[in-house]
């Protein structure tokens, strides 16, 4: 069952799973081993907007995969689903894998989704004490490179590089892809992490690589500040045509605003990290109308994404789904068929279902060639159950789009353009990533 948290007075546990072990005419002796998995999300700080809907696309991927399970091996694989704050912050966050780790004994944790989070995390945590890392959401370029994770291999992710984010944010900024818009100058505002950071640079890079001037990049403190008008000052000078924020609701919300009231500014280019109803309230609808963003995934064209979206909807009565809901989604199914794997290789016990065993059966899992396990689709995942039991290949097409991890634990997918329109956000385009250049 996933085992309740709160916070703020709500319960963060999503409703409970069942952990009956008889499933058919299976007897209760027949039932696999199940593991605990464990989860970072951010139900509190500049992020808080989104930690909820994190939380449930997991938990409804723990659901999907305990379900297969149950029909064809006698019972599930995932015995909890414990999500933890993070605070959004590193120390916070820390603290929480800690407990996680040497307290519940998972062997493999969910998230987190600040870059800043991820990295503290697996290099403080996860890493050494040799725990499966999955991130939904943390996009920065470090963590392909992250030198504590060379040998270890115990870090992945379901979405995209902001190597790719950041270069079409600069095809938008630049002109190449809507004739009505385009930019010669920007500067650009950041979080001062390794998101932020790495975001930043890519699209300055990018920017720069197609004959725009970057006049300022401009660093900003994580824990979100009652004002941020130095940082704006310096952004601003040399008045740049555009400002690139790539930041979280938490501060965005507050510096937009300020660059309207003192700097005299709406011009502005936003990222996955800022869009947000919070923003939207805090801002308001008028002054956003139809500034446009970026954001890795959620292709509506993908059968994976439509059928988890359908089901995320009607199980938690959601009317948007945040980017990285789906990639948390794809993190738990793919963790679900690893201990499937372990489960078909002899692995008869959970204490023996450790994270370097989870490690080795995930690209055998989710990468192709093999039998597609598509996204959200119980009859494809329950078949794809039954042929990792029956020792076959399988490939998981994720609602984030295809789960083929790299070397370095990365995925590919698509990067959408969004836009603040009627008081809302809407996809107004996808990028594939075979359509975009690598700087």
């Amino acid at each position: 069952m996933e085992r309740k948290r709160h916070c703020r007075g709500r319960t963060l546990g999503a409703v409970a799973l069942a952990t009956a072990l008889i499933a058919g005419t299976a007897s209760a002796q027949d039932a696999p081993p199940a593991i605990k998995v464990g989860q970072l999300a951010p139900f509190t700080g500049a992020g808080a907007e989104f930690g909820e809907f994190y939380r449930d696309g997991a938990a409804l991927g723990v659901e999907h995969i305990n379900a297969a399970t149950k029909e064809v091996m006698g019972g599930p694989v995932i015995a909890e689903h414990l999500s933890e704050d993070t605070n959004t912050l590193p120390t916070p966050a820390i603290e929480a894998a800690r407990k996680l780790v040497e307290v519940e004994g998972v062997p493999a944790i969910i998230g987190g989704w600040s870059s800043g989070v991820t990295v503290a995390v697996a290099t403080s945590v996860t890493i050494p004490a040799e725990v499966l890392q999955i991130s939904n959401g943390s996009t920065s370029p470090l963590i392909t490179v992250l030198p504590e994770d060379r040998d270890a291999d115990m870090l992945f992710r379901t979405t995209a590089s902001d190597a790719l984010q950041g270069v079409v944010a600069a095809q938008l900024a630049r002109g190449e892809i809507f004739d009505d818009y385009s930019f010669d100058s920007a500067s650009t505002i950041f979080v001062n992490n390794p998101y932020g950071q790495g975001l930043s640079n890519a699209f300055a890079r990018a920017f720069q690589k197609r004959g725009g001037t970057i006049n300022a990049q401009v660093p900003h403190p994580e824990e979100p500040q009652p004002t941020y008008t130095s940082q704006l000052a310096q952004a601003f000078q040399g008045d740049p045509e555009l400002l690139f924020a790539a930041s979280y609701p938490g501060h965005s919300a507050t510096f937009l605003q300020e660059a309207r009231d003192i700097f005299d500014s709406t011009s502005w280019q936003f990222v996955d990290g800022n869009r947000s109803e919070e923003v939207i309230n805090a801002v308001g609808a008028e002054d956003l109308e139809g500034l446009y963003g970026t954001a890795p995934g959620q292709d509506p064209s993908i059968p994976g994404f439509k059928n988890f979206a359908d089901a995320f909807k009607a199980k938690f009565d959601r009317d948007r789904i945040p980017p990285f809901t789906e990639s948390a989604y794809d993190a738990a199914m793919v963790i679900g068929l690893a201990t499937v794997k372990a489960v078909a290789d002899g692995f008869d016990s959970a204490d023996k279902i450790t994270g370097t065993v989870l490690r080795d059966r995930i690209r055998g899992v989710a990468n192709p060639p093999g039998k597609e396990i598509i996204a959200g689709d119980p009859e494809s995942i329950a078949a794809g159950v039954k042929a990792i039991m029956n020792g076959e290949d399988v490939a998981y097409s994720g609602a984030a789009g295809p789960a083929d991890f790299d070397d370095n634990g990365d995925v590919i997918t698509p990067i959408a353009i969004w836009q603040y329109t009627d008081g809302g956000i809407e996809t107004v385009q996808i990028q594939s990533p075979n359509d975009i250049p690598a700087e």
